[in-house]
């Protein structure tokens, strides 16, 4: 098939580029680069270094023709989100705006759009764990509102326009490429700074709890979404919490990291517990997380003990 991969320089999208050349699809990536890499992508993968916000994105996406566009591309950072609004808004609520009316706009039958969504900031702090999607949704986060806000709109889009889509709602994801330099990633954080016998910070007293869901899960869960029929929302977790101190732990002996971790406050916008249920996903689509957190966290801290910065 013709697939568009948003964001697909970055670290999910480039995972989910890697599986589609694999089975043998036609991509094109569109990516600004201002976080991803050319080096996470093949070297004769197609690149439009575009914003998605950028009036070329129309012509691009006309002139590709996809069946499909996953969008990964997002401004991801919770507690930015929550010091900039109105930055997170012009990536995430009208950058996606804008691709969706390229795809609404492009000759021929519109291609069907997979959104990646999120799990971890969209249910708030439920009662009961771990989170189902029958739950209302009530993000704490300006970053939550706008991947809500698009939810919003894509079956306006389906119902007024054609254009199909599935989305899913993710969890805390890890693994190799995820860029540790930014106040998202947590795992790549600590494992960048452990082998590098750096400082580890903790932000709260380290009991907040996050579903870790494995990339390769989750580029799982993207295909699975796009091959069905249902528009969801699914969520992409494994249903366990893990928490912070208990991640320290973890990484630290993979690592061979001796020191302990500075305690500073919370960060504005962050949750306390969160895991999600992804039995919807599994029932439609047979998904379901392949990868345990011990194995998750090995091959990842073997990465980038092999890709040093």
């Amino acid at each position: 098939m013709k697939s568009i991969v948003t964001g697909g320089a970055g670290f999910i999208g480039s995972h989910l580029v890697d599986r589609l050349i694999a089975s043998g699809d036609d991509v094109l990536v569109i990516d600004d680069l201002s976080s991803g890499k050319p080096a996470n992508l093949p070297q004769d993968v197609k690149l439009e270094e575009a914003d998605i916000g950028d009036d070329r994105i129309a012509n691009i996406v006309s002139a590709f023709q996809p069946e499909r566009v996953f969008h990964a591309a997002a401004q991801i950072s919770v507690s930015l989100s929550a010091r900039e609004p109105m930055t997170d808004a012009r990536t995430n609520v009208l950058g996606t705006l804008n691709v969706l009316d390229a795809i609404r706009n492009a000759l021929g039958e519109p291609a069907k759009f997979i959104f990646v969504s999120t799990g971890g900031a969209m249910y708030g702090e439920p009662e009961d764990l771990p989170a189902q999607e029958s739950l209302p949704a009530n993000p704490g986060s300006p970053y939550g509102a706008s991947k809500r806000t698009i939810e919003v709109y894509l079956p306006v889009y389906e119902r007024l326009f054609g254009v199909q889509h599935t989305t899913l709602r993710l969890a805390n994801v890890y693994g190799p490429r995820q860029d540790p330099h930014g106040e998202a990633g947590v795992v790549a954080i600590f494992s960048r700074a452990m082998l590098a016998d750096r400082e580890v910070k903790i932000f709260g007293d380290g009991n907040d709890e996050r579903d870790y869901v494995f990339v390769g899960d989750v580029v799982d869960a993207l295909l699975a979404g796009a091959a069905g029929e249902k528009t969801g929302p699914y969520n992409v977790g494994t249903g366990t919490g893990t928490n912070v101190n208990q991640l320290f732990n973890i990484l630290a002996e993979l690592s061979g990291y001796g020191r302990a971790a500075n305690y500073e406050p919370p960060r504005a916008g962050d949750i306390g517990k969160i895991s999600l249920d992804s039995s919807r996903l599994s029932r439609d689509t047979g998904w379901n997380p392949a990868t345990s957190l011990a194995d998750g966290l090995s091959t990842t801290v073997k990465w980038f003990r092999e890709n040093p910065a």
